[in-house]
């Protein structure tokens, strides 16, 4: 059982399917397999030399330093070796370019960016319910796995044997995968929650959340930021979570709405899960991210509230499931409006809070905001981006949609 469980685990099986899927490292780099011993791809000349050799010729020359059990947290010196010009080649080659941009959008679905427009999209073009359901499920699933990286505190796959794809999260450690637990409760959220709302073929649905939910998973294999076990896992967690809290939906989404305590746990408990976050002997993007997740949950949480002290929701109106509409060229055209005019109200309100924020919290610690170690400060990082994606999520579920009255692209004769 742990021999397989080490083989899930194991970068070589990462490795393997890059090389399967055309993607390859160049010859001219040599690197550190698991037994401790440098090797070449390529036909240098140099023999195999012990890692500790590497290690006592680095203190000789003074390039070594410390770093945790990330296997990502070091110089790059015990990674790749270049020479010459090559040291600013690509470290990897594409020979199947369907297969690197499949896996490269796919892996976008768990980015800031995926969430900042699909979420809201669902709430401006299909029903505000599903949008606050998912954003819910999203946000606590997010936590739990965001912590237990943290907690557990196991390396991603080493670069090399594994090409690494992305940078910015290279610091954060692997399992579970965030991605394949963000991607499984989203789409079987919405799979399971739509049917409840609207009228499709369930069996259509559920091929597509399982494909959706395939290719993130795959996709963070092949841009060589988690094993397969980190995936696998993520996958499990999530499942669980949902499995777990199904059957208390209703009841989440009833008190949300209608408890006059809901505005003051929806703001307090997220900001106090970000203060106390776990911490890390290293500067990571895990805390900055959660602070980001908790906080859209945050300001959606009390703008649903507000909404529903106001009156009008914008959720769809019954009896349900409803059948929607044909999606003529009209409708695709205020689709694509509602879209427009949405993402500018919420990139304009992250901009314009984000630049205050942070101007008055560094002022207040005597910090400069140009100064880049001082924004990852705890004082400086969690409150500047709880409130700004706080006013996001309040603007989201609360202004959007009365300018769209206001512009003619709602009709409030299908809300309630």
């Amino acid at each position: 059982m742990w021999g397989f469980i080490s083989y899930l685990n194991s970068p070589e099986l990462v490795a393997g399917f890059q090389r399967s899927c055309g993607l390859v490292p160049r010859d001219t780099c040599s690197y550190v397999s698991q037994n401790g011993l440098v090797h070449s791809n390529g036909s240098g000349k140099d023999g195999p030399v012990t890692i500790h050799r590497r290690k006592a010729e680095q203190v000789a020359n003074g390039t070594s330093r410390a770093h945790d059990s990330n296997s990502n947290y070091k110089s790059a010196s015990s990674q790749y070796e270049t020479k010459g010009e090559e040291h600013h080649r690509p470290h990897y080659e594409v020979r199947n370019w369907l297969f690197y941009f499949l896996f490269v959008t796919s892996a976008t679905l768990g980015h800031e960016v995926f969430y900042i427009t699909f979420l809201p999209c669902i709430h401006w073009n299909l029903d505000p319910f599903l949008c606050r359901r998912l954003v819910n499920v999203w946000a606590v699933v997010m936590y739990i796995g965001q912590v237990m990286k943290d907690i557990l505190k196991l390396p991603r796959p080493p670069s090399p044997p594994v090409v690494k794809l992305e940078t910015r999260v290279d610091a954060e450690y692997g399992m579970p995968s965030t991605h394949a637990m963000a991607a499984t409760a989203i789409s079987f959220t919405l799979l399971l929650s739509a049917q409840e709302r609207v009228k499709f073929p369930f069996e259509l649905g559920l091929i597509v959340a399982v494909v959706l939910s395939a290719l993130v998973g795959l996709s963070r294999l092949y841009t060589g930021m988690h094993s397969a076990l980190d995936v696998i896992c993520g996958v499990f967690i999530s499942a669980v979570i949902m499995a777990v809290s199904y059957p208390y939906w209703g009841t989440i989404d009833y008190l949300q709405l209608h408890n006059p305590l809901s505005p003051v746990v929806g703001l307090v408990l997220p900001l106090f899960l970000a203060y106390k976050y776990p911490e890390l002997d290293h500067y990571s993007t895990t805390r900055g991210d959660t602070t980001i997740i908790l906080a859209c949950f945050s300001g959606s949480s009390v703008g649903y509230w507000v909404n529903e002290r106001l009156g009008l929701t914008f959720d769809l109106a019954g009896p349900f499931p409803v059948t929607l509409p044909p999606l003529t060229l009209v409708a695709l055209g205020l689709g694509v409006a509602r879209f427009l005019v949405g993402v500018g109200m919420l990139v304009l309100t992250r901009q314009t809070v984000r630049w205050a924020s942070l101007r008055v919290l560094c002022r207040i610690n005597g910090a400069s905001v140009s100064d880049v170690d001082a924004r990852r400060r705890k004082e400086i990082e969690v409150p500047y981006k709880f409130s700004t994606y706080v006013t996001i999520g309040l603007v989201n579920s609360i202004l959007v949609n009365r300018v769209y009255v206001m512009m003619g692209l709602w009709d409030l004769g299908n809300s309630v």
